[in-house]
């Protein structure tokens, strides 16, 4: 395929979309495309260097008329200018609000500008929603209009999970058709490290189970969820519970920790970067949220060979077959989920088909099964 010219805006902080959206430029940049990512900082899991990848970071201007920065104009302008002067084929944002909004009006800048001047080429708005942009911001009747236009006003829309096209199509009758690329992870890096057991004694005994968290602590992740789970369980064998990230409920699940006197067992890493290694010395990921629209960090935990035992909501059902890979309970089934990490637990037998079981389905969403998706795509849309 003809190499393309990309422009990628997400949000570069911790969060499944920023993940996401930073692979698949750095996926692409391996075969030969030229990604341009446009943000306020830089994204934190592009920590390499590329010859095809570069960063533009936009610059949010404070004046003393504005209480809040208008930080989607400013996204604007930097799309804009990027568009021209870098001549991309496309711009594919993650996230509806206000990254699709924000690649709408650069379009308008871009061809306001050509009117004037005959120089920059038109390209086209790739937006990929991944779930809160639907499910709880879009919402807000404040911002649905904004986000349907945003769908509505680009080229070609994707979403991360059959359930989140199936709820986008619901809430927002859209006027274009939406494909589902699911996420992917590189089953090369995301792999059970061999050599886990030193890295392992730092946190638990021989004879201790590890529990594993990871999510960025907001409420819908049901944190105190996690700790309750992990004390029935507790309970019952000797185990130890590693919580990675950080956020509003932090604090809260620390105070539960102790109340339940279980804290001397739990561990709160905050923000890390060795998240592959963490990976490798877990035999269970809880993952008792209210809303998933997909789940990678489940997708990642799966790709080293741990089972999941999860919400059955949204697009969870997608990637954890019960009894199979992992567990699904109802939402707040806090007995259930302990019972099912239990039964992992049990028997060493049983936790190595889970394992393997999970490390086969992680499998099937490796980047190199999904990124020649969006390819085909962004080469469509710029045929059409």
């Amino acid at each position: 395929m003809q190499p393309l010219k990309i422009g990628i805006t997400c949000y570069p902080t911790y969060g499944g979309s920023g993940v996401v959206a930073t692979e698949l430029g750095k996926a692409l940049s391996e075969r030969g495309h030229v990604i341009h990512f446009i943000s306020y900082s830089l994204p934190f899991r592009l920590r390499t260097f590329s010859e095809n990848i570069f960063y533009h970071e936009v610059d949010i201007n404070t004046y003393p008329l504005f209480e809040y920065p208008p930080y989607s104009i400013s996204l604007a302008s930097k799309m804009a200018e990027v568009m021209c002067y870098e001549e991309l084929d496309l711009v594919h944002v993650h996230y509806a609000i206000p990254h699709a909004i924000s690649a709408f009006l650069a379009r308008e800048i871009q061809r306001d500008r050509a009117s004037l001047t005959h120089q920059c080429k038109e390209a086209k708005i790739v937006t990929t929603l991944h779930g809160t942009d639907i499910t709880l911001v879009g919402n807000d009747p404040s911002l649905s209009g904004a986000v349907r236009l945003g769908i509505n006003q680009s080229d070609m829309v994707t979403t991360v999970s059959d359930y989140l096209r199936k709820k986008t199509i619901e809430d927002f009758s859209p006027t274009c058709s939406i494909h589902v690329v699911k996420n992917f992870v590189d089953t090369t890096e995301f792999s059970r490290k061999a050599d886990s057991e030193r890295f392992r004694a730092a946190f638990a005994t021989k004879d201790e189970h590890i529990l594993i968290h990871l999510s960025n602590f907001r409420p819908l992740k049901r944190v105190k969820d996690v700790i309750r789970i992990f004390e029935k369980v507790h309970r019952e064998i000797p185990s130890r519970l590693l919580l990675v990230g950080d956020g509003v409920e932090r604090a809260e699940a620390e105070h539960l920790a102790r109340d339940l006197k279980i804290s001397d067992c739990v561990r709160f890493l905050g923000k890390q970067e060795a998240v592959v290694e963490l990976l490798s010395i877990a035999d269970v990921m809880l993952m008792p949220s209210e809303s998933e629209s997909f789940g990678l960090a489940a997708l990642e935990a799966m790709s080293c060979g741990v089972p999941v035992v999860c919400s059955n909501i949204g697009g969870l059902p997608e990637l954890v077959t019960h009894g199979f890979n992992g567990f699904l309970s109802e939402v707040g089934a806090i007995e259930a989920m302990a019972s099912h990490v239990l039964h992992i637990l049990d028997s060493r037998v049983r936790w190595e088909t889970f394992s393997q079981n999970a490390r086969q389905t992680a499998l099937q969403f490796d980047t190199e099964q999904i990124v020649p998706i969006y390819e085909h795509l962004y080469h469509d849309v710029l045929a059409s």
